[in-house]
């Protein structure tokens, strides 16, 4: 979509039209949904959060700012919109500072690779509050003080539960035997990300071109 269509969009969205929302929607709703998968326990749980933040961004779009990235600006909502619907629906599960939490040994994994809805598959198996800070760290780059004031949380917390869900990940590829099914991952989106795996480095951080080390 070029930035002329978009702004046309935008300006029909500000109106309340509901042709442009429509459009508007659909030109987004694979990097949205993309963005929700990361933090639902499932697809269905994503679209519910999904469908919220879009609630926001169509009663709020007056104050989006057209010299700026408008997928951003939309990104930033659906990633609030992730962080209020965990906080409202869930608890977060009780976990030690980091000092005392499990050692984990952070040594060198065989090679594997994986599609990216392999690995957001295991993603959406961690417990609410890893899965969570995981994103929110190693996906969107977000440092542990920011991770903590958003999930109104100690940097501790928010340090354990990025150690237990990289170990936990770890875990996960290790048993994986086989690829996981795609199927069900790619019904209904408008795009088929591919990210190769290639293990985990010496922090227990995963890496490659959409993870942050």
């Amino acid at each position: 979509m070029g930035e002329e269509e978009l702004h046309q969009l935008i300006g029909g969205c500000i109106k309340q039209d509901r042709k442009a929302q429509k459009m508007l929607y659909k030109a987004f709703y694979g990097f949205a949904m993309g963005i929700c998968l990361r933090y639902a326990g499932n697809r269905d749980e994503a679209a519910e959060v999904m469908n919220q933040g879009f609630f926001k961004v169509f009663t709020h779009i007056e104050k989006f700012d057209s010299n700026r990235s408008f997928q951003a600006w939309l990104g930033r909502i659906m990633i609030n919109t992730s962080i209020d619907f965990y906080r409202a629906n869930l608890k977060m599960a009780y976990t030690e500072d980091i000092e005392t939490a499990e050692h984990v040994s952070h040594g060198d994994l065989a090679d594997k690779n994986l599609h990216y809805n392999d690995l957001l598959a295991m993603v959406q198996r961690l417990p609410p509050s890893y899965r969570t800070v995981f994103s929110l760290f190693a996906i969107e780059g977000y440092s542990h003080e920011e991770i903590s004031e958003m999930l109104n949380t100690s940097v501790g917390t928010s340090k354990s539960n990025l150690h237990k869900a990289r170990h936990k990940l770890k875990q996960m590829i290790l048993g994986a035997d086989r690829p996981v099914n795609n199927a069900n991952y790619n019904s209904g989106m408008d795009y088929n990300p591919v990210v190769a795996v290639k293990g985990i480095n010496e922090s227990g951080i995963f890496y490659n071109r959409g993870i942050r080390e």
